[in-house]
């Protein structure tokens, strides 16, 4: 076994915070599981819900509704897709919220290379956020989610590319672990794995979703995962969405048909038929089930799919309530199946005595057993209703008694070890279902809060004492006896008894002997260029994040049967009022960026840091135990330091430490002994604080409606010498379009922009040029409308529009231009050559003379969005193209206008400017040096 890490660790002690968070955890009648699974995938332990949800169906009645549907079968079904966003909602909402299916989904990657509508993330913090979008829609679907550890590297149009970034190997291992852990009858994907799918990722995700139907059950794949193998029953995928014609399947990714031929990875087989569907998925039947308000199942997954908002702004398109069926295809199957189905799940004993299907030679009492707890909870439903859930406690409490015997006997009994280890995977789910089902009836809920001395402040790694809030409340009309009541309380009273609606308050204490890990992502990369994550802990392989580090826990003896109650410790104040509670460092030290370039010309340029230093006051609050005096103000020493000959002033900085204050800000100035074009500089910051050293920053990424999620990253720079002239004294005004961050490294031209708002184009004539962020059409719809850019580059101003979508066209340009905003007009492959078409354009040739060279070492992909028609106006300065596409000519347009000039630039500029790229600095010196290019004819506006 690998060695245990910090992570691991985390894992162990947050089990042990939270038995003295609140009481001792009740040992129950069956042994854990034997492999290591902190993150709870497997579903067999009782799990904290997410303080973020607040969905009704989620809690109290309608929540035990969906239960009582779910313990009366053990249908499973795993969708695996590659982004958020790719899933079919509809049929996921289906199968889990009318079925009772337990439901997962395994989404390859965490769409870090997709694009941004609210923030200016990117990336792996982009990939954040899109983490906890995608759980925030996976509670409309009622589905438990899965992430594999390969990164969104941008588009790729070709599975080959994919697989030559991701190694076919890491995501077949991502993908055989999911299953693994889970143990679904059921695999589908909306993807089948060919060229219909769209692109390569998409391509991959479908034919991992079938290759995974034979690896996973291969005791000879992956032995060194030490997870028993799984036989999936079934594998489908979505009839492919792309048109299928005489002249062949569509390829959305290259605009261009194809013959059509499909491949069958079950089978190995290859046919010139499109995929028959097997079954049809009623999505778009109305639900009567409470808390889904009458609303289609594709309705309801709508609404969480809007709650991805980085990717549509929160504006989906609601679909009618009418009924709709999807399509799925059958493509391997271990059970006869008929040419036209049911359900997926036809020919398969689906019922909860089926779970005896999985040990053959298990004696009849196995079956007779289930088939009793069965008949428990159909009384529970015949029983339950929405004014009165109580009813269902008393069967439901018999069921899980009668389970806690049949786990002993079969834990102890001679089941060979695979079929053993098979019945105790479902019976340990029908127990977590079970415990969770009479909490529900007896209204039972808790709730727990950090004791925060100030708000604001953090939960620091070198804390000593904790103090949080707990609150359980008894909305039922039953009491219920709580266990191990011995735990001393600073203050508040909750009795071994709860009482009928009553909800007892107490402030409790622990004290952390050791320094505690600071709660980061489990999974890192050193930089962009590695398409994949290093996992720091391998036992959370797989995980949507890391296990938060403070649960609490309250055990309970419903009459003779253990219950148990968990909540996720929150934030009752400050800027992060209502999230979970996570543990950070008390240093913070960052730089304003990552990279950045340095003309050779200068003898030095500013580093700018962002230091936080925070004093652990776990002690000071009123009501607790008196602390010892505060000493003066705890200082930190903030150093930057460079391996090569540098001079750094000044050499030092002193900081005081502070409760939760914000950042300081401290400006360096470096100066290399020497330095040349292409010479690289590698500064990093550290700040020694109480004896230890930091040298990493943190930041919470995400927005105001979705939980935050502190990304870490190193307190480096790398400053690139780079042979760039930028015209002087320019004014520049920078329209922010969607999720770009161009305009903050301006600077690094000696350029400082101002931000403009829509309602500013009315007076543009101050600026000698306007630069619109990406995406700025779709930003700002409003904008469609306005000529004001349009009359400021005819009065002798000068536009650049970086990269749009569809909404941008003829009516928003001086002359006719077409901008398809598809896949077949991105140019991705970012190593593909770039051929410069009038290199004496005044553009291309001052005050930098750009060539080839220029658009070498980019990042992720050449552009978005090229032109696919222009008018005689525009001149088309460059041509590239990806592998097998035709040539793109619609990445950099220029025309004149009046007694100014109009720019079209496609160019991922707001990708390459970030990581320091050479070429990208020096083109966009040329672009906004314009209005004083002496050969460019620009006539600027009179001020």
């Amino acid at each position: 076994m690998a060695p245990q890490s910090s992570y691991a660790l985390l894992s162990r002690r947050s089990l042990a915070v939270a038995s003295s968070l609140l009481l001792a955890a009740v040992a129950f009648a069956q042994k854990p599981a034997p492999t290591p699974d902190p993150a709870n995938l497997a579903g067999e332990q009782v799990s904290a819900p997410a303080l973020a949800d607040t969905l009704p169906i989620n809690h109290g009645a309608p929540a035990l509704a969906q239960l009582l549907k779910k313990l009366r079968t053990r249908a499973s079904l795993m969708m695996i897709v590659a982004h958020p966003d790719d899933e079919d909602g509809g049929m996921l909402t289906y199968e889990s919220r009318g079925q009772g299916v337990r439901t997962a989904m395994l989404t390859l990657t965490r769409g870090e290379g997709g694009q941004n509508l609210m923030t200016a993330d990117f990336n792996d913090a982009l990939g954040l956020i899109r983490t906890q979008e995608l759980l925030a829609a996976d509670r409309y679907m009622g589905v438990d989610q899965f992430f594999g550890s390969v990164v969104d590297f941008g588009f790729s149009k070709t599975p080959e590319e994919t697989l030559a970034q991701w190694t076919h190997k890491r995501v077949l291992y991502d993908t055989v672990r999911a299953v693994r852990l889970y143990r679904p009858l059921v695999l589908t994907s909306t993807w089948i794995g060919g060229v219909t799918d769209g692109h390569g990722h998409h391509q991959v995700s479908g034919q991992m979703n079938q290759e995974v139907f034979t690896a996973a059950a291969d005791p000879n794949v992956f032995p060194e995962m030490g997870l028993p193998p799984w036989a999936p029953l079934k594998v489908y995928a979505r009839q492919p969405f792309a048109r299928i014609g005489p002249e062949g399947m569509f390829d959305y990714a290259t605009g261009k048909s194809t013959p059509a031929r499909f491949y069958n990875y079950v089978t190995k087989q290859w046919t010139a038929t499109p995929p028959a569907a097997n079954v049809l998925i009623p999505e778009g039947t109305p639900s009567s089930d409470p808390g889904m308000d009458g609303d289609t199942y594709l309705q309801f997954a709508r609404k969480g799919l809007a709650l991805q908002k980085t990717q549509n702004g929160g504006a989906t398109r609601q679909p009618r309530a009418t009924a709709y069926d999807a399509p799925y295809t059958r493509y391997g199957s271990r059970v006869p199946a008929k040419d036209k189905e049911q359900s997926f799940f036809e020919g398969i004993d689906i019922s909860l005595p089926g779970i005896a299907t999985l040990a053959p030679d298990a004696p009849a009492s196995l079956r007779t057993t289930l088939q009793s707890i069965d008949a428990k909870i159909a009384e529970a439903q015949k029983l339950f209703s929405v004014e009165h859930p109580e009813t269902t406690a008393a069967p439901l409490r018999e069921a899980l008694k009668t389970l806690d015997t049949l786990l002993v006997a079969t834990d102890s009994g001679t089941l060979a070890d695979d079929q053993k280890f098979n019945v105790l995977h479902e019976l340990r789910i029908k127990r977590v279902q079970l415990n969770n089902a009479l909490l529900l009836a007896h209204g039972i809920t808790l709730t727990a809060t950090l004791d925060q001395p100030e708000a604001g402040q953090h939960l620091l790694s070198t804390q000593k004492n904790i103090f949080y809030k707990v609150k359980l409340s008894n909305d039922g009309p039953d009491p219920i006896e709580l266990d191990n009541t011995h735990v001393s309380v600073l203050t508040g009273t909750i009795e071994s008894t709860l009482k009928p609606h009553t909800s007892p308050e107490a402030l409790r204490e622990i004290q952390i002997a050791q320094v505690l890990p600071p709660t980061r992502p489990y999974f890192t990369r050193p930089g962009i260029e590695q398409p994949f994550y290093d996992i720091a802990d391998p036992a959370l392989r797989d995980a949507p994040a890391t296990p938060l580090p403070l649960v609490t826990s309250q055990p309970f003896n419903d009459q003779g049967v253990p219950l148990e109650i968990k909540a996720i410790v929150g934030y009752a104040s400050g800027p992060e009022q209502g999230q979970p509670v996570v543990i950070v460092p008390p240093v913070s030290v960052a730089l304003n960026h990552a990279a950045g370039i340095v003309s050779p010309a200068e003898r030095s340029f500013p580093l700018i840091t962002h230091t936080t230093v925070q004093i652990d006051d776990s002690l000071t609050a009123t009501h607790r135990p008196p602390a010892a005096p505060q000493s003066a103000a705890a200082t930190a020493v903030l150093r930057l330091t460079d391996k090569a000959p540098i001079l750094i002033h000044p050499a030092l900085v002193n900081l005081a430490a502070t409760h939760a204050g914000p950042a300081v800000e401290s400006t360096f100035t470096v100066t290399p002994k020497t330095i040349v074009a292409g010479s690289i500089v590698h500064l990093s910051a550290s700040v020694t604080y109480e004896g230890r050293e930091y040298a990493e920053g943190f930041r919470p990424v995400g927005y105001s409606t979705l939980p935050a999620t502190n990304q870490y990253t190193p307190a480096t720079y790398k400053a690139t010498a780079v042979d760039v002239v930028t015209a002087p004294h320019l004014k520049i005004a920078y329209l922010p379009g969607t999720g770009d961050d161009v305009a903050a490294y301006l600077p690094n031209l000696g350029v400082k922009p101002t931000i403009l708002s829509v309602t500013d184009l009315a007076n543009l004539s101050q600026y000698d040029a306007v630069l619109l962020g990406v995406r700025a059409y779709a930003a700002h719809p409003e904008l469609s409308n306005s000529k004001a850019l349009l009359d400021y580059a005819k009065a002798g101003g000068v536009v650049i529009v970086q990269y749009n979508t569809a909404r941008y066209g003829s009516d928003q340009s001086p002359y006719p231009i077409e901008v398809p905003g598809d896949s077949a007009h991105n140019v991705v492959v970012e190593a593909q050559p770039v051929q410069i078409l009038a290199p004496n354009a005044p553009l291309m040739s001052w005050p930098n003379k750009l060539t080839a060279d220029d658009f070498k070492g980019w990042n992720e992909e050449l552009g978005h969005g090229f032109a696919s028609s222009w008018d005689n106006h525009f001149d088309a300065l460059t041509e590239t193209h990806d592998p097998d596409q035709d040539p793109q000519k619609g990445g950099l347009l220029y025309a004149r206008t009046g007694r100014g000039a109009y720019v079209y630039l496609a160019y991922a500029l707001y990708r390459q400017l970030p990581e320091g790229v050479p070429g990208a600095y020096r083109l966009l010196a040329n672009l906004i040096s314009l209005p004083k290019n002496p050969a460019s004819g620009i006539q600027p506006v009179a001020r």
